[in-house]
Parts: C-alpha cells; sequence; structure tokens
C-alpha cells in the first residue's frame, strides 16, 4: 500500500500551493535567477496574479490549454503560473522544434493562446498553428504574422488578478501536457495531473525536493524534470536558483554563487564535469546531493572527486518515480528499489512474467488514482495500448536481482538517446526521406564516447541516385533540432530487412560505425543549439 494519502487540493493544486505558501512564508525565498533577482512566496503570488490577469485579458478560461515556448527564465515561470492561477492547462514546447515537429505539437496543443520568444517567431511563421491566435511575444517587438494576434510581454506585469474560478480546481484535474520524444512514432502529449506531478516531486523524492534544499534547476522548463522540480519546490516551500541550461564552464560558479545543494544531472553531465581539469575547489561548494541517471561508473567517480553524494532512479513522464536508491548505491547501473504503493512486473511480449535475473519490459501501476499519467491527448488508441491488460507498458527493458534491485537494460522502443534529449529515430527518418535521392532510410543510436548514443543514419539511395551528405546535413540542420541531425551517415545499395520487409535495425546497430561510415564532426560540422533571448 501507499505511504502517503491522496494529496489534498491545499496540498497538489499549484493556485492553493502558492496562496498558502505566501501565507505561512511571505517572504522566504522561493526562486532566485541567473542575474541574482529574487522572488520571495509572495513576490511570486503576486507576480502571478500580474500574469493570470494578463492571459485572462485574452481570453483564458479555467480549463484551457496555454502554449508556453520560452527558455528558462522570468516570463516562463509567469507563464506557468499566471496559467495556473486561472485553472488553465501548462503547456510548453521544446526551443529546437521546427518545421513538421512544431507544426504537430501546435496541432496537439489545442491552445488558442501561447507565450513566445521573439528569435523563435521566424519558425512560427513557416507552419500552420493549430488553433493558435494570440501571443505574448518576449524579448522585443517582432515582425508582424498573418491570423496572430501579437502583443507585448509589459502586459505580464501589469496590475492584474486571477478572480474567482468557475469550479475549484482538483487534484486529478490537468496541470500540463508533457510532449514525448515520440519513441515510436509522432510525440504523443502525456497528460499529467496535479496528483501526478505531486507524487513525482513530493512523495517520490524526499530527498531532493523539500524545505531545507536550494535546488539549482537548469534542466528546462519543457522537461518533466525542468518544469516538475520548481513545482516541487513550491509544494514543500523549498527554493531554486532557475538558470537558462546547463554549462560544464559555469557550472561550479553557479553552484557556489546561489548556494545550490541539490540538482539533477543527467546523461553526459557528469562525464562533462569529470573532464575538467581538477582543482581545489573541487570540495568548495555548497552541492550536497544529486539524481544521477544513469548512475554508471562517472557517477561513482564524481562523488568521490566533488564530495557529493548520487541518488538512482528509474521514470519517465509518464510515470512517478517508481523506482529510486538510497543515497550512493554499491551497485553500478543500478535504478533502485520499488518505492511503496507501486507495482511493477517484468515481462515478455506476451505480458507473461519473466523468471529473477531476466530481461523483461517494465509495466507498471499504482495504488493511489491520478498518480500516473491522465492518457495521451488527442490519442486514445495509443493510451489503450500502452494500458493494456491493466498494466501501464513502458517499453523499457530492465532486470531484477535477488537483493529486489532494479537495473535498466535497454529501451524496447525504437529510441535513442543523445546528451540528455530522447529522440525519435521516426521524426529524423521523415525528414531524411523528403531529402531528393533517399529511397529509404533507418536511424539508430551507436556508442557515444560521452555516455548515452550519437544518432546514425544508414541511406538507401534512390535507383542511380548520388546523395550529397553535406548537402543532407545542411538540410536536416534546417528542419531538426540541432541534437537530432545525425552524426554518421552511411550510405547503402539496401538495407537489412526481415521476410515481411521489415528492417532488421538490430542489424545495423551490431554493424555500428563501420569503415564506409561518414562522420560530419570529422569533416568539421558541429551543431551547436541556438541560444534563445
Amino acid at each position: 500500500m501507499s505511504d502517503m494519502p491522496f494529496p489534498t487540493p491545499d496540498q497538489a493544486v499549484t493556485r492553493h500551493l502558492l496562496e498558502r505558501q505566501a501565507r505561512e512564508h511571505p517572504d522566504d525565498l522561493y526562486m532566485r535567477f541567473q542575474d541574482g533577482s529574487e522572488w520571495s512566496f509572495a513576490e511570486a503570488l503576486d507576480q502571478a496574479h500580474r500574469a493570470a490577469g494578463a492571459l485572462k485579458r485574452l481570453g483564458v478560461e479555467q480549463g484551457d490549454h496555454v502554449f508556453n515556448w520560452l527558455p528558462n527564465g522570468k516570463a516562463a515561470v509567469r507563464a506557468w503560473l499566471g496559467t495556473h492561477m486561472l485553472g488553465g492547462v501548462f503547456v510548453p514546447a521544446n526551443l529546437a522544434y521546427r518545421g513538421s515537429l512544431l507544426r504537430h505539437v501546435l496541432w496537439l496543443a489545442d491552445a488558442k493562446v501561447g507565450l513566445v520568444h521573439r528569435d523563435l517567431m521566424p519558425r512560427l511563421a513557416e507552419v500552420e498553428r493549430g488553433m493558435l491566435e494570440k501571443l505574448i511575444v518576449i524579448g522585443g517587438a517582432t515582425e508582424p504574422v498573418d491570423g496572430l494576434e501579437l502583443h507585448d510581454e509589459a502586459m505580464l506585469v501589469e496590475p492584474g488578478s486571477a478572480g474567482d474560478l468557475a469550479r475549484p480546481i482538483a487534484p486529478w484535474d490537468d496541470m500540463a501536457i508533457i510532449f514525448t520524444s515520440g519513441t515510436t512514432g509522432p510525440s504523443k502529449a502525456v497528460m499529467c495531473s496535479y496528483a501526478h506531478m505531486w507524487t513525482f516531486y513530493h512523495a517520490a523524492m524526499p530527498a531532493m525536493i523539500g524545505r531545507d534544499y536550494r535546488h539549482l534547476a537548469h534542466l528546462p522548463i519543457f522537461h518533466s524534470g525542468g518544469f516538475g522540480c520548481l513545482y516541487g519546490q513550491l509544494s514543500n516551500a523549498g527554493s531554486v536558483v532557475l538558470v537558462e541550461s546547463f554549462k560544464t564552464d559555469q557550472f561550479w560558479q553557479i553552484v557556489r554563487d546561489h548556494g545550490a545543494n541539490t540538482t539533477t544531472l543527467l546523461g553526459a553531465m557528469i562525464p562533462f564535469l569529470l573532464s575538467t581539469p581538477p582543482s581545489d575547489d573541487d570540495r568548495n561548494h555548497s552541492l550536497k546531493s544529486v539524481s544521477a541517471v544513469p548512475y554508471t561508473a562517472d557517477v561513482k567517480a564524481f562523488t568521490a572527486r566533488f564530495g557529493v553524494g548520487a541518488f538512482a532512479a528509474y521514470s519517465m513522464t509518464e510515470l512517478a518515480n517508481p523506482v529510486q536508491s538510497p543515497l550512493d548505491p554499491d551497485k553500478i547501473g543500478v535504478a533502485g528499489r520499488l518505492r511503496p504503493g507501486q507495482h511493477i512486473r517484468l515481462v515478455d511480449e506476451h505480458d507473461i512474467e519473466v523468471p529473477e535475473g531476466a530481461v523483461g519490459e517494465a509495466i507498471l501501476r499504482c495504488d493511489q488514482p491520478w498518480t500516473m499519467f491522465s492518457g495521451y491527448y488527442k490519442n486514445p488508441e495509443a493510451t489503450a495500448e500502452a494500458w493494456r491488460n491493466g498494466w501501464l507498458h513502458t517499453g523499457d527493458l530492465l532486470r531484477r536481482d535477488a537483493d529486489g534491485d532494479y537495473f535498466f537494460v535497454d529501451r524496447r522502443k525504437d529510441a535513442i538517446r543523445r546528451r540528455g534529449e530522447n529522440i525519435s529515430a521516426y521524426e529524423v527518418e521523415q525528414e531524411i526521406r523528403a531529402f531528393d535521392g533517399v529511397k529509404e532510410a533507418a536511424v539508430i543510436g551507436v556508442a557515444s564516447d560521452k555516455t548515452e548514443d550519437e544518432v546514425m543514419a544508414c541511406i538507401m539511395p534512390s535507383d542511380g541516385a548520388a546523395i550529397d551528405l553535406m548537402a543532407l546535413t545542411d538540410f536536416l540542420a534546417t528542419r531538426l533540432p540541432h541534437y537530432m541531425v545525425p552524426r554518421y551517415f552511411r550510405l547503402m545499395p539496401d538495407l537489412p530487412r526481415t521476410p515481411t520487409q521489415k528492417i532488421q535495425k538490430y542489424a545495423l546497430r551490431d554493424d555500428g560505425v563501420t569503415a564506409d561510415t561518414w562522420d560530419r564532426e570529422a569533416a568539421g560540422i558541429r551543431l551547436r543549439r541556438e541560444r534563445i533571448g
């Protein structure tokens, strides 16, 4: 059984939480920004009312979706808090989206009102925008866009109030829609309730999120791990240091300057920090513990060098941290043990449980209602498929040892993970196939020396076609986020196939980077994240 009762509205609903913290801890620090400015809980409530008033004047009502396409910063926080003060649904999107990916998430968003940074407006102007009608533009004036009513960001800080609601906000109401990476097809829109997010960041992470912690939030707000930490610290009356993004050369100085004592380090972040030259200041900081995923030998080296504790975990946007470890577990690769109130089975392709020690797909359910995702918005087929036989199918392969510890092994889904970002092979393949001369493409992940994966594209040209791989790279760079553009390209006369003509990606993975593979980075082509703002 669960070790925590179902949350009340006062415990889980953002509006009520902010009102309560502002009443009980008005002058306590809630949020510190990279420029050193701060909001107490009382100031955050005032900012939330001002933003809510602005959204209300644009027609946002309880239950409406509000699109957020902003970098980490005050405007994004205002967008989140203002949306929730009105009982709306916060819909953040990846800043790297463009082209067909952007068009798809805008269709899924079902938002008439949004907040967008000026630097992103040219991309928005190029695509169909679903229901979007009105935008608050952050970062300065921009060119008009046909069909969009544009407003200046100054309206976010004008005096205003959320006012009364048509009905109370309930813990089972949707608080956010978070887009998946589209691991088996186009990105899905995960519906997250207040109870779901509360369970993740209040009940499931007591050693990382809480009153005594100051969490360094460098994950983007469009990730559940970025947005959720802001909410988690609000629910616990803790504080947050919000910065634009993770930067290796600035990480420790930010920790020291702002007194952060917890953070989350994903993927290649720890190897990047380990690659810096040793210094007498390696232990001169306030950081006490990190959530480290995956829990590799590098994590052990990191904790030894910098004097920081580390936790392991297994979760995904649809879940609420069902598996977690104690501080500094001994076993490399461990994810942890099942926490109370969660149920897990490791099964084969027929949902039959595999023996202890064998690898199986993790399927889960929990005791409390509404503490996992509520479904995929506008995709009942995917929701039904995920929940078949009454269990949520994760598509992730795990194993359990005799001690009850779980280990993440691989993804059954066709997914790639690079530098902390989940990448849909399907979406990359769609863009490659749009290039002249490409007959077929298969995208896979190959091992990276920075942990996780590099993206590799295996391409079958059309009959007689000569494909210029540098031109293809340039083409993809205009249509995909920088992290999705393959590093490796291999031209092949045909792709390995099953008797039913499905591409055998396992065979391509087994081949890996071959002698005839072209490496764009070796050719001097490196793609960087576009700085917004």
